[in-house]
């Protein structure tokens, strides 16, 4: 049989019907996804981006679900969904540019990293499945390239930057594991120091003691797990020694979440399974979790009882200087507050609420109107960033005519009818949680005014007191 790419063109390819949506929608995903991960951080070109401009430190939940998410939309079917969804990317990409450490030029819309991203992607799915113990074909197999071939092709108008066929993708794939890439910063934080520092999901966000335990044992074990799965070239360029047995767990991990997949009930081992725990307020999950979810609240409530936040103590005090700084103006982890922060704000604004290029362009304009007030204001030493030094003597010029801007067309794009009040759906939509009780008056009547949203969102961005809704949308990890 020939092992030429079917002439088809990637709308055709793609879609419910096709193999990767089928691997896109089993949990099992995650795996290929994190290793995929690591191998893309590797790149200096994604390395360094990764570095300068994503939230996957501070907020790897967030990055993983939005992630999947947009996965699902450019393979759902529908044209509109999917070229709305393409465009959103290519615009996110293109606003992420720069240098590395080393004085190297980066670009996110680089079609050569790009490539690498759907390659790696491609062989870490073909390595979960075969170390799943499940079989994939020859024609299966060439099926799935063209697909992954033609998921690059929307995204970049053509696949010229992806080998034609199968036969020709290998050796590219060894001559970049084998020249390619480099041992990254942002690949060295992936694999020891996420997993270690990882943040609890909000399904047990209640209860740090359980975490905390059970990080110290499971992250170790992850970043393990990972490494191993890890091409063997690769891991001896990076200077990844393996673990005694680290081998034997990755194969039974595999091999294991093969055989649940099996057994289970399907509705168990979807992605949006998953991406219910991940996100407890959004979505339809099986009855046993709901179950679960609504047992850990429960223990949530009491253990708030036995051992009271000072801020709910207050009634909605303010976080203190530092954690603010940490947990809501510092969206990349890098320590210091620039642009690339107050950009993040914005994407996850825009990607939730599903704006067109006109609204995400106003958003972006006005976080940036802001983020130029802040730095005339804060940045004392002049070296372009807002370290917690400099926020913290001079905390309160957060809340300047900029930021009002910001409240301001954050009430437009999320009025998604134009009637001047924020609706219970278009509440949800935002901060994925129907009204609560902290909006200062907003739940009642089920609308929430603009004055109210305005008055909530700046005291709270300028971190004069603590938001339910907007930790939600800001803080979640």
């Amino acid at each position: 049989m020939s092992d030429s790419t079917p002439t088809a063109g990637p709308a055709a390819l793609l879609g419910t019907d096709s193999l990767l949506h089928g691997y896109c929608d089993d949990a099992r995903w995650g795996l290929a996804v994190v290793r995929a991960t690591v191998l893309e951080a590797a790149h200096p070109q994604i390395g360094a981006a990764l570095i300068d401009n994503s939230t996957f430190v501070a907020h790897p939940w967030r990055r993983l679900r939005n992630t999947l998410l947009s996965t699902r939309r450019i393979l759902s079917g529908d044209s509109r969904i999917r070229d709305r969804e393409v465009a959103r990317l290519n615009r996110l990409h293109a606003r992420m540019s720069g240098t590395d450490d080393q004085g190297r030029p980066y670009d996110a819309m680089d079609p050569a990293a790009r490539a690498w991203v759907v390659a790696s992607l491609f062989e870490s799915t073909v390595t979960m499945v075969r170390l799943s113990g499940e079989s994939l074909d020859g024609p299966g197999l060439r099926r799935l390239y063209a697909e992954f071939r033609a998921f690059l092709e929307l995204l970049e108008g053509d696949a010229d930057r992806l080998p034609a066929t199968l036969q020709e993708f290998w050796p590219y794939y060894d001559d970049m594991i084998a020249r390619g890439l480099e041992n990254t910063e942002a690949m060295r934080i992936i694999l020891f120091r996420l997993f270690s520092h990882l943040p609890p999901p909000p399904l047990l966000r209640g209860r740090p003691a359980v975490w905390a335990v059970g990080r110290a044992v499971a992250g170790p074990v992850a970043g393990a797990i990972i490494v191993a799965s890890l091409p063997e070239e690769f891991r001896r360029r990076a200077g990844l020694g393996d673990v005694p047995g680290a081998q034997a767990l990755n194969r039974g991990v595999h091999v294991g979440s093969g055989v649940a997949t099996r057994l289970l009930p399907r509705s168990w081992t979807r992605t949006d399974t998953v991406m219910s725990i991940l996100d407890p307020a959004g979505g339809d999950s099986p009855e046993v979790l709901r179950a679960l979810r609504r047992r850990t609240r429960r223990a949530a409530a009491l253990w708030r009882l036995l051992t009271p936040d000072p801020a709910e103590a207050t009634g909605g005090a303010a976080l203190s200087a530092d954690r603010f700084f940490a947990e809501v103006l510092d969206q990349t982890g890098n320590g210091h507050l620039d642009w690339p922060d107050l950009a993040a704000m914005a994407r996850e604004i825009a990607g939730r609420l599903d704006l067109d290029e006109d609204d995400e362009h106003r958003l972006y304009d006005a976080y940036a109107a802001w983020w130029r007030e802040l730095q005339a204001a804060l940045d004392t030493d002049g070296d372009g960033r807002i370290s917690r030094e400099e926020y913290a003597a001079a905390a309160a010029s957060l809340a300047g005519p900029a930021l009002i801007k910001v409240a301001e067309v954050l009430f437009d794009v999320a009025d998604a009818d134009g009637d001047q009040t924020i609706s219970a759906g278009e509440h949800r939509a935002l901060f994925r949680t129907a009204f609560a009780r902290d909006l200062d008056g907003g739940d009642q009547g089920g609308s929430y005014s603009r004055s109210e949203f305005i008055r909530e969102f700046v005291a709270f961005m300028s971190g004069q007191r603590s938001s339910v809704a907007y930790t939600s949308l800001l803080t979640q990890a």
